[in-house]
C-alpha cells in the first residue's frame, strides 16, 4: 500500500507540475498579445463633446459638455481640448449655441460664439466681411425657400449705355440672414423682405450701386455646385435674337395705281422730278 500510496503521490507532484508549466507558458504568451496590441493601440487626445442636442440660440454651460478620448489623427478643427477654453476663468459669461448640435457631437469654435456674445448676424462674420441688406419680394427672393447658410447669385436689370440689361454682378454670395432670423437650420419657407448677405467691402459697394440704381434678383446656387458664374449680360437684343440692321439707299422708284374693280394694278413709271 505504500508502495501505491507513493506512486500516486509521484504522478500528482508530476502532473501539478506539469500544469504549472503550462499555466506560466499561457500567461506568457498572454503577456506578449497584450504587448503587441499595445504597440498597435490608436494615440488619442481628449477633446469635448456636447452630452445632449443643443439648438440654435441656447447657452452652453458645463453640464452640456463633457471630455472623451479621440484619435490625434482625427481631431476635428477648431475642436476644443480643455475646459478652460470653453469657460474662461476670467469671465462668468456664457458662449451661445449657432447651430444644431446632436448628442456626442464634437464642440467646434465655429458652432459657438465668443463668451457674452449673442447669436446675431456680427458673430456670423468672419475677418474682412461686412453684412449688408437686399430688399427682396416673393419674385426676387426665389419664392421664399432662401434660409440662412445658402449662397446665391445677384443680378442687376437696369438701363445701360441707352439699353435695358440684366447683368450678373456678384456670383455665390452667402446669405447670414433672411430678415430677423439667422438660424441655418430652419427649412420652413419665409416671404422675405430682406436679406442679409456677407460680403468685402469691395462687393458692398457694388451692391449698395446696384440696388439704387436698378432692380436685383437671386438665383439660388446648389449645395455641391462649387463652379464660379462667368460675367453673364443680356440686354433685348439678345433676348428677342434681333440683330441691328444698317438701312441703305437704293434708288429711286416711282408707281402708278389703277383701280380695275376690286382690283388695285401697280404700275412703275419712271420718275419725273
Amino acid at each position: 500500500m505504500r508502495i501505491i500510496f507513493g506512486l500516486v503521490l509521484i504522478v500528482g507532484v508530476g502532473l501539478a507540475g506539469f500544469a504549472v508549466y503550462v499555466a506560466k507558458d499561457r500567461f506568457t504568451q498572454y503577456q506578449a498579445a497584450l504587448a503587441s496590441q499595445r504597440d498597435e493601440i490608436v494615440p488619442t487626445t481628449p477633446i469635448y463633446v456636447v452630452t445632449r442636442q443643443l439648438r440654435y440660440g441656447e447657452q452652453l454651460r458645463p453640464q452640456d459638455v463633457i471630455a472623451v478620448e479621440w484619435p490625434e489623427e482625427y481631431v476635428p478643427f477648431g475642436a476644443f481640448t480643455s475646459a478652460e477654453d470653453i469657460f474662461p476663468e476670467d469671465t462668468d459669461e456664457l458662449r451661445t449655441v449657432l447651430r444644431v448640435m446632436e448628442r456626442n457631437e464634437p464642440l467646434l469654435i465655429s458652432k459657438v460664439t465668443a463668451p457674452g456674445q449673442d447669436a446675431g448676424v456680427a458673430s456670423r462674420l468672419s475677418a474682412g466681411m461686412r453684412a449688408f441688406a437686399l430688399r427682396v419680394d416673393v419674385s426676387t427672393g426665389v419664392s421664399g425657400f432662401l434660409r440662412p447658410g445658402d449662397r446665391v447669385d445677384v443680378y442687376w436689370s437696369g438701363n445701360a449705355r441707352g439699353q435695358n440689361v440684366t447683368r450678373l454682378i456678384q456670383a455665390s454670395v452667402q446669405i447670414i440672414a433672411i430678415d430677423q432670423i439667422a438660424d441655418e437650420d430652419r427649412s420652413n419657407p419665409v416671404i422675405a423682405r430682406t436679406i442679409t448677405i456677407a460680403a468685402p467691402p469691395d462687393q458692398i459697394a457694388a451692391l449698395a450701386q446696384a440696388q439704387a440704381t436698378g432692380n436685383l434678383s437671386l438665383a439660388l446656387v446648389g449645395v455641391s455646385d462649387m463652379v464660379d458664374s462667368e460675367i453673364i449680360e443680356v440686354n433685348q437684343e439678345d433676348l428677342l435674337g434681333v440683330e441691328e440692321v444698317i438701312a441703305q439707299e437704293g434708288p429711286r422708284v416711282c408707281t402708278v395705281r389703277n383701280r380695275r374693280g376690286a382690283e388695285v394694278i401697280i404700275t412703275p413709271v419712271p420718275c419725273t422730278n
